[in-house]
């Protein structure tokens, strides 16, 4: 096996895939990474936006569609529709597989069960050996050893909390209630046969232990019943600070672009991952999508810092939310990351 790469990825998540696939495409010769033994697998509650990813994915791999978002809060509550569905759900192995194979047509060599050890300014040493590298990209998740070789530091985490409950569940709901959930929120996604169920929250507003006991205390209010399922809890970092440094670069988690409000995290990978790919095959390449979700990613932070400063606050932002979504005054995707 060769040694040396045009450019090395580290992570085999959307991220990381998307960016190797369009880089294969153009004639690079990319190394991708995977320190699992299976692409796919992560925390995550699945949902896909229609302005972000739902609409260019193949339909096999949705699993249901949602024309309307059930959004309540401790005073009120408002069903949001839309021609289009606003979020689809997918199972997340079956689209890192699907991105995998897309990859590997375009001529990626894909390695997993291989842990990367340390990094260097040429080198990146793993289980499987040694690989030196022209670009290095880091698609390694909110823990990012790529993001830690750059010393950038991480302050601002969320913590996502989920079980996956079985059973038929037909309404997509966002539950909004500041006394359990401080600027975060709950949800039901529903996929086929089951449902993710989570909550997601700033760790600087509310810890995960105390997330994940308020969770159970509304999954209980409500009826779900989770004895004997495992949760699934995940860091989500947001704290972004910039995705080119040199040759190297950061997507998706790595980079601190999931949003901090709502912890969408799959379009801001896909999507800093093509602008990736296009900036090492041209620097002078158009990121213009890219740093329309970074400005959304700035004022989902700026919102969450407000929200953040008291109780009071908290209450009085997320209610107005709810209420401009029932009187129409605020379309739904504003709250989301991708395109509108």
């Amino acid at each position: 096996m060769k040694t040396h790469f045009h450019t090395i990825i580290i992570g085999a998540g959307p991220g990381g895939l998307c960016c190797a696939e369009k880089l294969g495409r153009q004639g690079a010769e990319v190394l991708l990474l995977e320190r699992r033994k299976s692409i796919g697998p992560k925390v995550c509650a699945g949902g896909v936006t229609w302005s972000g990813l739902a609409r260019h994915l193949p339909p096999h791999l949705i699993e249901k569609e949602f024309h309307c978002q059930h959004v309540r809060s401790a005073r009120q509550q408002t069903v949001v529709s839309a021609p289009d569905p606003i979020i689809s759900t997918i199972n997340r192995e079956h689209l890192g597989r699907w991105m995998a194979e897309e990859a590997t047509r375009a001529g990626v060599t894909i390695l997993t069960d291989a842990g990367v050890t340390s990094i260097t300014d040429r080198q990146v040493i793993t289980d499987a050996g040694h690989f030196s590298y022209h670009y290095l990209v880091g698609a390694d998740g909110s823990n990012s050893l790529v993001r830690r070789f750059l010393k950038i530091p991480t302050s601002r985490i969320g913590t996502g909390i989920q079980y996956h409950i079985p059973g038929d569940f037909d309404d997509m709901i966002w539950q909004l209630d500041p006394a359990l959930f401080s600027t975060g929120y709950a949800w039901i996604f529903p996929h086929r046969g089951r449902a993710s169920v989570g909550a997601y929250a700033a760790r600087a507003d509310i810890s995960p232990r105390l997330l994940q006991e308020n969770l159970h205390a509304w999954m209980q209010k409500h009826g779900i019943e989770r004895k004997g399922i495992k949760p699934e809890a995940a860091a989500i970092n947001f704290d972004f600070r910039g995705y080119r440094f040199g040759n190297i670069f950061l997507v998706g988690d790595a980079a601190g672009l999931a949003s901090g409000l709502t912890g969408e995290g799959i379009y801001p990978a896909v999507c800093s991952g093509r602008t990736v790919a296009a900036k090492i095959l041209d620097p002078a390449a158009d990121d213009s999508r890219l740093r329309r979700l970074i400005r959304k990613h700035s004022t989902h932070t700026r919102l969450l810092d407000i929200c953040g400063k008291n109780r009071f606050m908290t209450t009085y932002i997320l209610e107005f939310l709810v209420t401009a979504l029932r009187l129409r005054l605020l379309h739904f995707n504003a709250l989301e990351m991708g395109d509108s």
